[in-house]
């Protein structure tokens, strides 16, 4: 049975390098199905790294409080079209023993004006533990102060994007900068964040007291969203709950009143992410999959062809004593070549391209040996179940009228 196996890949080999062109271009659909299979599985693990870093780099726990919508005479405002979120609701989720971290926020945007250079970006205003919360972190200088957010000192911490806009590579701690015409002492610098889960840049931000950007720059008295920190992350979903049973205690709503206010939390986010990640990758495999199908159909119409032109040597070894097994394995054998060669060749192929996909866009390389195993099992398959029909039509061959083919 050795030596069978071994006649026939010896064979199966002379077959190819007979015909290199033929061979390789049948071999073609192989590889780019194996590849795609390795690419685009790498593409939506990838991408769904990126979706998850990013929106974890919103905060642990996060959950977020906004203002709902206004209903005037049966006409909604849509949501953020009232202003229902006050500091007294900030100080009523405190006591919330689901909570460790409440924190208000206000959020604007204005002409910045620092080093001869002048920026448009958003500015938003609140305390040290909102900082914390959002998983803001002080790189470089310092934080200001819970006194500071009382009492209104001019001081704010810049993101990176709007240090390299005003400032270049010069230090801008201790620099005086005018936001909306009001000047600014820079006291800190924020580590890099990237973008999150909306594609917004999370480091075009400047940060603020909270009473300074909203009493001098926003002139509010109001906030423009609530953020918590659960205190785990598997107790997120029932500090949820009691986050919007204090709200609608606050806001004195009846039970038949809808909430003026929306509670959302980075599992939402998460989930919603996973599942648009989800769907991504099944509509990228499915691709994957067809490309394999094309690769079979090239083997077997090859295999065909093979067939036709080699018809008088399968009359010729019947003749001298080959059972029809015997052609049935070589000719499956030569398939399975095609394809397993095919399937090697687009492995190193899959790579090559995950490498470049992932470095362009800034993703984590992640190519997973179940992916590469997927990928090298449906070659195999591929070149068995295409291959059967030209192998069992050349086994079925009469060999009297094989021999009388010219």
């Amino acid at each position: 049975m050795f030596t069978q196996l071994a006649s026939s890949i010896v064979m199966a080999f002379q077959s190819l390098i007979g015909n290199k062109m033929r061979a390789m271009l049948t071999m073609l659909g192989i590889i780019i199905g194996v590849g795609s299979v390795i690419t685009l599985t790498a593409i939506g693990q990838g991408a769904s790294k990126a979706v998850t870093d990013r929106i974890n780099s919103m905060g642990t726990n996060l959950i977020q409080v906004d203002p709902g919508p206004s209903n005037y005479g049966g006409i909604s405002s849509g949501a953020g079209g009232s202003v229902h979120i006050t500091e007294k609701d900030v100080e009523a989720l405190k006591r919330s023993p689901l909570l460790s971290s409440v924190a208000p926020w206000v959020d604007t945007r204005g002409q910045v004006i620092g080093q001869g250079a002048n920026w448009s970006t958003r500015i938003g205003g609140s305390t040290p533990a909102g900082l914390k919360i959002r998983n803001y972190v002080v790189e470089f200088g310092t934080v200001f102060t819970d006194d500071d957010a009382a009492n209104g000192t001019k001081v704010c911490i810049l993101g990176k994007t709007v240090v390299t806009n005003l400032f270049g590579d010069a230090d801008p701690l201790g620099a005086t900068i005018r936001i909306k015409q009001v000047p600014f002492t820079v006291i800190g610098v924020l580590k890099e964040k990237g973008s999150n889960s909306y594609g917004q840049d999370q480091d075009d931000i400047i940060i603020g007291p909270l009473a300074t950007v909203q009493k001098k720059l926003m002139g509010t008295t109001w906030l423009n969203d609530i953020f918590a920190s659960a205190v785990t992350e598997k107790n997120t979903t029932a500090a949820m709950a009691d986050v919007t049973r204090i709200m609608r205690e606050q806001h004195r709503l009846l039970p038949s009143d809808d909430n003026d206010f929306r509670v959302r939390s980075q599992v939402e986010m998460a989930a919603t992410a996973q599942q648009s990640t989800d769907t991504l990758s099944l509509l990228l495999r499915s691709a994957a999959i067809i490309a394999l199908l094309v690769g079979g159909i090239g083997i077997m119409n090859i295999m065909l062809v093979s067939v036709t032109e080699r018809t008088r040597e399968i009359g010729i070894r019947k003749s001298i004593g080959a059972k029809s097994l015997n052609i049935l394995f070589q000719f499956m054998t030569e398939a399975l070549t095609l394809s397993l060669i095919g399937g090697i060749i687009g492995i190193f192929a899959g790579f090559g391209a995950s490498y470049i996909v992932s470095n362009q866009n800034g993703w984590s390389l992640i190519i997973s040996p179940s992916a590469v195993a997927l990928a090298f099992s449906a070659a195999t398959a591929v070149g068995l179940f295409f291959g059967y029909y030209p192998a069992h039509k050349a086994a079925k061959l009469n060999p009297i009228e094989a021999l009388r083919q010219e």
